[in-house]
C-alpha cells in the first residue's frame, strides 16, 4: 500500500514538474516573441463574413448575428466601418489641403524608411498589386494617402482561388472582365476607374510632376488613391518619400531636410500610427526609419516595425532578438517580411507567387518555423488593420469633438465677415453705424461679448482713471509744498495794510487758499485728456472688430469722424472743468460747516506750542473732541500777547539790528525791496501755525468736492454728449460724402478669409455629418 502510494506519489510529481517545465518553455515562447505576437487566437478562419475583414479578434456583433441566426439581416459591419469612416473624413478634408495639413489629426498609418529599406514593396505586397512608380533616386515626391477597400467579390468568382486568377490583364494593358473586381480611383478624378495598374503607376507619376515638377522636387500636397479588391483588408496607409543624404542628378541641394521637414509633419501628430521599414541585413541603431520615430515617440507606444530582406540575412543569423524585444523595443513589436528582389521584378515574378515563396520561406527556416503564422506579408496586414481598428474606436470621439469645435469657430469667424455685400450703399453704412454706436454703448456700460478676465478694458478703465489716476493725484497735492513760513508771514503783513492786525486776518487767508485752489485745475485737465485717450482706444477696440475691418475706408473715415467729434466737445468739457475750479476759488466758504473754527485753530496751536492738556482731534474734520480736555484760557489775546523779547524779533528786527543804527539815527529810506530776514515772534509763530492750520482745512474741503465733482462733470460734458450724439454725427458727416460707394468696398483680405471660412464650414459641416453617423 505504502509502496503504490509512493510510486503514484512520484508520478504525481512527474507530472508537475512537466507541467512546470511546459508554463516555463510557454512563458519563455511568450517573452520571446511577446513583442510580435500579441493574440493567441487561430487566424486560419478569422476573416468577419459580413464584411469580409480580417480581424486580430473576432468580430462581436457579426459573431452573435451568425449564432442567432440573423446573418441575413446584417448587411453591415459597425467595427468594419471605423476604417470607412475616416477614409471619407480624409477624403472630405482633402480640399484643405490634406495630409500633414489637414485641420483634424486624423488617425492614420505612416509608412517611413530609406530608399533602400523595401518600403514600396510591402506597400505591394498588401496591396497584392503592382502600382508604385519604380526607378532610381526618389520615386515617391508626393504622400501617398492609399485607402484599402475589401470588397465581395463578383458572382462569376466561384471561389478564392478564381478571385487570385482574376487579376490579369492583356499584354496590351486593356481591361478585360478578368480584373473587373479590383480597381483604383483618384480623388482629384472623381468617376473615373483605374482597372489597370499600370494606369495607375501613370497617374501617380503624372500628379507628381503637376505639383512637385518633372525634376527630382518633392511637394506636401498628398496624393489621394483608392484600391477596391476582393482579397485586401479595410485599412488606411500613408507612404511618404524615402529618406536619402546625398542629393543626386537634379536633386535639391537641400532634399535630405526638406523630405525629413514633410516626414516629421506627418508622424509627430499624436493619432499617427508609424510603420518604420527596416532592412533586416543591416543594422537596426543605423535605421533612418526608427531613428525618426523614436524623435518623436520615444517609448515605441505607436510605432511598428517590419524588417525586410530577411532572405538576404547571412547564414546561422536572423532577427530573433529583434523581434524578442532585445535590440530595439516597441509597444507594437516587428513584422518579417519578405519582398521581391531585383531579379524577381526583371523576371515578371508575380506577386501572388511572392507570398507564397515569403510563406515557405517562414515555414521551413528553423527559427521562425514555430511561429511561421506571425510572420510574412499576410500576418502585417492583419496586424496593421486590428491596430488602426483600435486607434480608429478610441479616439473616434476625440477626433467629433475637435471638428465640432472647428466648426463653432469658423461659423463664429464666418458670421463677424458679415455676408456678402447686397444692400444699397446707405443701407449698409446705416448698418455699420448702428453696430458701431451699440458696440460703443455696450462697452462703456460692460455689456461687451468677449468680458476679459486678464485686464480692464472699456468703461471699467474710464472707472479706475476716475478712481484712482485722478483722485490720487488731487490727494496727493500739498498746500505747503510751494509755500513757505516766511511767505505766508510776508503774505499776513502785506494783507494788513498800513495798521498791524491784532488778529489773524481773513484776507491773508483767502489770498493763500485761493493760490493753492489754482493747482486742482491742472489735474483736473489732465483727467480729461486721460478720459479722451480711453475713448480713443475703444474706439479702436471696437474698430479692430472684423465686422468692421471688412470696409476699411469706412472704418477709417469713422475713426476720424469719432476722433473730430471728442475734439469738438472736449473744449467746452475743458471750460466747464476749469469754471468749477474758479468758483471754488471765486468764493471761499468761510462759513463752511466743516471748516475748522479760529478760535479751535488757535486753541490747537496754543496746545502745539505750549502743551498743558493733550487736546483729542477728529482725525475727519480736523475739530477738537467736545469731551475732550482743553485749555479753557487759551484765546486769540492770550496767543498773541507779546513779550519783552518778541520785540527784539519780528518782521523787521533783521532791519533794527544794532550793526544799523547809525542809519537808523539818519533816518535813511528802506531799501527798494523788503523782506524777512528775521526770525519769527512768537506771535508770528501763532499766527502763522493758526493760518496753516485753517488752509489745510479749507484745502481738503476742495480735495473732496473737486474730487467729487469733476469726474461727474466729464461724464455729463463727454461721455454722455459722446453716447447720445455721436449716432447722429456719423450720419451727417458720412451721408455727404458724395462718394459713399468706396465707403463700403470690401477689401481683399475680408473677402478671402469669407470664401476660406465658407469653404472650411462646408467640409467641417461634411465631416461633422460622416462622424455622427457612427
Amino acid at each position: 500500500m505504502d509502496e503504490r502510494m509512493d510510486i503514484e506519489n512520484d508520478s504525481g510529481s512527474q507530472v508537475i514538474d512537466e507541467q512546470k517545465k511546459q508554463k516555463k518553455k510557454k512563458r519563455f515562447e511568450i517573452k520571446k516573441w511577446t513583442a510580435v505576437a500579441f493574440w493567441s487566437w487561430d487566424q486560419t478562419n478569422d476573416a468577419c463574413p459580413i464584411c469580409r475583414n480580417h480581424l486580430m479578434e473576432p468580430c462581436i456583433e457579426c459573431q452573435s448575428a451568425i449564432d442567432e441566426g440573423r446573418l441575413g439581416e446584417r448587411t453591415s459591419c459597425p467595427r468594419a466601418s471605423l476604417i470607412n469612416t475616416i477614409n471619407k473624413l480624409q477624403d472630405a478634408l482633402a480640399p484643405l489641403g490634406g495630409g500633414s495639413s489637414s485641420p483634424i489629426d486624423l488617425p492614420q498609418i505612416t509608412v517611413v524608411g530609406s530608399q533602400s529599406s523595401g518600403k514600396s514593396s510591402v506597400l505591394e505586397n498588401i496591396v497584392g498589386r503592382e502600382f508604385l512608380p519604380r526607378g532610381t533616386g526618389i520615386v515617391t515626391r508626393r504622400p501617398l494617402i492609399l485607402q484599402l477597400f475589401n470588397r465581395r467579390p463578383s458572382k462569376h468568382a466561384k471561389n478564392d482561388s478564381d478571385l487570385l486568377d482574376l487579376n490579369t490583364h492583356n499584354d496590351k494593358g486593356e481591361k478585360t472582365e478578368n480584373n473587373a473586381d479590383e480597381w483604383g480611383e483618384f480623388l482629384h478624378i472623381p468617376g473615373q476607374k483605374f482597372y489597370d495598374f499600370d494606369q495607375i503607376r501613370q497617374e501617380i507619376v503624372k500628379a507628381t510632376d503637376t505639383t512637385a515638377g518633372k525634376n527630382a522636387g518633392i511637394s506636401p500636397v498628398p496624393i489621394n488613391l483608392r484600391i477596391y479588391s476582393p482579397h485586401v483588408l479595410t485599412l488606411t496607409l500613408v507612404d511618404l518619400p524615402g529618406l536619402t543624404k546625398v542629393p543626386v542628378g537634379d536633386q535639391p541641394v537641400d532634399i535630405e531636410k526638406q523630405i525629413r521637414e514633410m516626414i516629421m509633419k506627418f508622424i509627430s501628430k499624436p493619432n499617427a500610427i508609424i510603420l518604420a521599414v527596416n532592412a533586416a541585413n543591416q543594422d537596426l541603431a543605423n535605421s533612418d526609419g526608427l531613428k525618426l520615430a523614436r524623435e518623436v515617440d520615444p517609448e515605441g507606444m505607436r510605432t511598428i516595425g517590419v524588417l525586410t530582406k530577411v532572405d538576404l540575412m547571412d547564414e546561422g543569423t536572423d532577427v530573433i532578438d529583434i523581434l524578442a524585444g532585445r535590440v530595439i523595443p516597441l509597444r507594437s513589436g516587428y513584422v518579417p517580411v519578405i519582398n521581391r528582389g531585383q531579379k524577381d521584378i526583371e523576371n515578371h515574378k508575380t506577386i501572388r507567387a511572392a507570398l507564397d515563396d515569403e510563406r515557405k520561406f517562414f515555414e521551413n527556416h528553423p527559427s521562425y518555423s514555430s511561429k511561421a503564422q506571425y510572420c510574412g506579408t499576410p500576418f502585417l496586414a492583419k496586424k496593421l488593420n486590428n491596430i488602426l481598428l483600435n486607434h480608429i474606436r478610441a479616439t473616434l470621439p476625440e477626433i467629433r469633438a475637435k471638428i465640432e469645435t472647428a466648426l463653432k469657430k469658423y461659423q463664429n469667424e464666418l458670421a463677424s465677415l458679415g455676408p456678402e455685400t447686397v444692400d444699397s450703399p446707405s443701407s449698409t453704412v446705416l448698418s455699420v453705424i448702428t453696430d458701431f454706436c451699440n458696440d460703443y454703448n455696450g462697452v462703456l456700460d460692460g455689456h461687451t461679448k468677449d468680458i476679459s478676465s486678464n485686464e480692464l478694458s472699456g468703461g471699467a478703465r474710464i472707472s479706475f482713471v476716475f478712481h484712482e489716476v485722478f483722485k490720487n493725484g488731487v490727494y496727493a497735492l500739498d498746500p505747503f509744498d510751494r509755500i513757505k513760513d516766511a511767505d505766508i508771514r510776508t503774505i499776513m503783513y502785506n494783507s494788513s495794510g498800513s495798521a498791524p492786525s491784532l488778529f489773524v486776518g481773513t484776507a491773508a487767508f483767502e489770498v493763500l487758499v485761493k493760490q493753492q485752489i489754482k493747482r486742482f485745475e491742472e489735474p483736473s485737465l489732465r483727467c480729461i485728456a486721460l478720459v479722451f485717450d480711453e475713448l480713443v482706444r475703444i474706439l479702436s477696440q471696437i474698430l479692430a472688430q472684423p465686422s468692421f475691418s471688412r470696409f476699411p475706408a469706412l472704418k477709417e473715415r469713422i475713426a476720424a469722424v469719432f476722433t473730430e467729434f471728442l475734439r469738438e466737445i472736449m473744449i467746452p468739457t475743458n471750460t466747464f472743468v476749469s469754471d468749477i475750479i474758479h468758483s471754488e476759488e471765486c468764493y471761499i466758504n468761510t462759513a463752511h460747516p466743516d471748516l475748522l473754527k479760529g478760535s479751535e485753530a488757535v486753541a490747537l496751536v496754543n496746545e502745539k506750542l505750549h502743551p498743558t492738556n493733550t487736546v483729542q482731534v477728529d482725525p475727519k474734520t480736523g475739530k477738537p473732541l467736545k469731551n475732550s480736555p482743553s485749555n479753557t484760557n487759551s484765546s486769540a489775546s492770550t496767543a498773541v500777547a507779546p513779550s519783552g523779547e518778541d520785540e527784539k524779533s519780528g518782521f523787521f528786527s533783521g532791519f533794527f539790528s544794532s550793526r544799523n543804527k547809525k542809519k537808523l539815527a539818519a533816518m535813511e529810506a528802506p531799501p527798494p525791496i523788503l523782506k524777512a530776514t528775521g526770525g519769527m515772534s512768537d506771535k508770528e509763530v501763532v499766527e502763522t501755525e493758526v493760518i496753516k492750520l485753517l488752509i489745510s482745512s479749507y484745502f481738503g474741503i476742495v480735495q473732496r468736492t473737486v474730487a467729487d465733482i469733476v469726474p461727474k462733470a466729464i461724464m455729463l460734458k463727454l461721455i454722455q454728449l459722446s453716447r447720445s450724439d455721436i449716432q447722429k454725427v456719423l450720419l451727417e458727416k458720412l451721408y455727404a460724402d458724395k462718394n459713399i460707394e468706396t465707403l463700403v468696398k470690401e477689401n481683399d483680405f475680408t473677402v478671402a478669409r469669407r470664401k476660406e471660412c465658407k469653404k472650411m464650414v462646408e467640409v467641417l459641416r461634411n465631416a461633422a455629418s460622416i462622424v455622427s453617423t457612427v
